[in-house]
């Protein structure tokens, strides 16, 4: 998983990691996010597509992880 969000921080311009992502009070939603760094070995920095806004995510709160080329997204990202 931190292979693909490096991938991802590494050309920025050219792709976007896809995953489900569960909140602290365990409600799961879809994100497209354009990785910005690593915040430590637990989570990462990332502009979320889909809320339209920088946010940190927990890396064991996040499962199917996808990368796809940034080019298929546009913001805001449909929920």
């Amino acid at each position: 998983m931190q292979k693909i969000i490096q991938k991802a921080i590494s050309h920025g311009d050219d792709w976007v990691v896809v995953f489900r992502y569960r909140d602290s009070k365990g409600n799961m939603t879809n994100r497209v996010v354009s990785p910005i760094r690593c915040l430590g070995a637990d989570r990462f920095l990332g502009l979320c597509l889909t809320r339209e806004e920088p946010r940190q995510f927990y890396f064991d709160r996040c499962e199917a992880w996808q990368i796809k080329p940034a080019w298929d997204y546009v913001m805001p990202v449909a929920i």
